[in-house]
């Protein structure tokens, strides 16, 4: 079916946010075509939360959120909040699962939540072109020109929902920052975010030969602290408690690791000394037994805690309740779940998302210098804004 040239609304980039805005415009009564280069739509939905899409957080507020301007978020988060998404989904009777943190999950598969999407998006009347490259954006008599690899359309408004640079194997780029900088807006600087962290030299090794342990701690990074899981792998450290630190750790800079988040570790320290307890038979309490072997011979307490005195046993417990490990980098895009930085926000109104210095423009979901933390705030972001926006594409027509 051969697509009309001219419509009121396009929408590049055909993921969370280009899905959701374009329905929500259509429901304007606005023409609409969505153009995206993947032959299929919402790849990173399909992938994520292995396959199951942790879809958005039954507790959403703007302190999730890295931002250079911490007070952009909140009008669209509070006008689409995350109760708004799940009364969506609740009507087409998807069925899904919440577990720890307020995360919710589709019960089955991911490809559930995409055929919903879909479904509003012809209810709504949106069209779609995938398979199709942006070569080209110009604007002029007022309207946006898109010269694609299938033909050239034009619109008078002109939504970038294109994403970031993460999962770079979906054809992920910075095609959006691209089009921002064309048209004199200012981009902020980009990297990896909720990504493993990896090691170099010796404890890139260390970590290798403990691959496959995961265990309960409490990561710092500068002001954060994260209480999850961090799981060892060939070249350093994941986990969720690993990927949220990464959004807030630098080069350079070290983490903190408490080991025994839970434990008042001096105390039992302290008991142990009392009891004349064993401190490996302790710690097996804890964790599985490879850890346990690597943690004593790397770190061996002098002498059993009944031959400890109390300075001793505290050096201890610091070293067991802030152990601090140096990474070297991040897994890069190829390992980033999203991307920090982006189209910096004072460009964009927090209110309709529209470019202050280019009429009809917007920027919506990750492509913006917005970056959610783990737990399913990527998605309520992309949800809240492209809502935001397709309202506002309605307003201004």
């Amino acid at each position: 079916m051969s697509l009309q040239q001219d419509w009121d609304v396009i929408i590049l980039g055909a993921g969370a946010a280009g899905l959701m805005c374009s329905a929500t415009a259509g429901y304007q009564g606005l023409s609409v075509l969505v153009i995206d280069h993947a032959p299929k739509a919402a790849a990173k939905i399909r992938i994520s939360g292995g396959g199951k899409c942790n879809f958005t957080n039954l507790d959403v507020t703007p302190k999730n959120y890295i931002c250079r301007n911490p007070h952009f978020v909140k009008s669209a988060l509070s006008r689409y909040p995350s109760s708004a998404f799940i009364e969506l989904v609740d009507r087409h009777g998807l069925e899904y699962e919440e577990r720890e943190l307020g995360k919710l999950f589709c019960a089955h598969r991911a490809s559930d939540l995409i055929q919903i999407l879909r479904t509003e998006c012809d209810w709504a009347g949106a069209q779609f072109s995938l398979k199709n490259a942006v070569e080209r954006v110009t604007y002029r008599d007022q309207r946006y020109q898109v010269l694609t690899s299938q033909g050239r359309f034009s619109a008078k408004q002109l939504v970038v929902a294109t994403g970031a640079r993460s999962f770079p194997k979906l054809k992920a780029s910075g095609f959006g920052y691209e089009l921002a900088e064309q048209f004199g807006l200012r981009v902020l600087p980009q990297r990896p975010g909720l990504v493993p962290l990896n090691f170099s030299g010796k404890w890139q090794q260390r970590c290798a030969e403990l691959s496959g342990i995961s265990l309960d701690v409490a990561i710092s990074a500068g002001s954060m602290r994260f209480a999850e899981a961090m799981l060892f792998t060939h070249q350093g450290i994941s986990g969720p408690a690993v990927l949220q630190a990464s959004n807030y750790w630098q080069e350079g800079e070290a983490i903190a690791v408490e080991l025994l988040p839970t434990v008042d570790v001096l105390a039992e320290l302290k008991k142990l000394r009392q009891g004349a307890g064993s401190l490996a038979k302790w710690l097996h309490g804890f964790w599985p037994k490879r850890f346990v072997n690597f943690w004593l011979a790397l770190y061996p307490l002098q002498s059993e805690p009944a031959n400890c005195n109390d300075a001793q046993l505290e050096a201890y417990a610091r070293l067991l309740t802030h152990w601090e490990l140096y990474p070297s980098q991040t897994g890069g895009y190829e390992k980033a779940e999203v991307t920090l930085g982006g189209v910096d926000t004072d460009e964009v109104s927090s209110k309709t998302f529209e470019a202050k210095k280019q009429p009809g423009l917007y920027f919506i979901g990750e492509v913006l210098d917005v970056t959610g933390q783990l737990g399913g705030f990527n998605f309520q972001w992309a949800w809240a804004s492209a809502v935001a926006c397709g309202i506002a594409l309605g307003e201004n027509r």
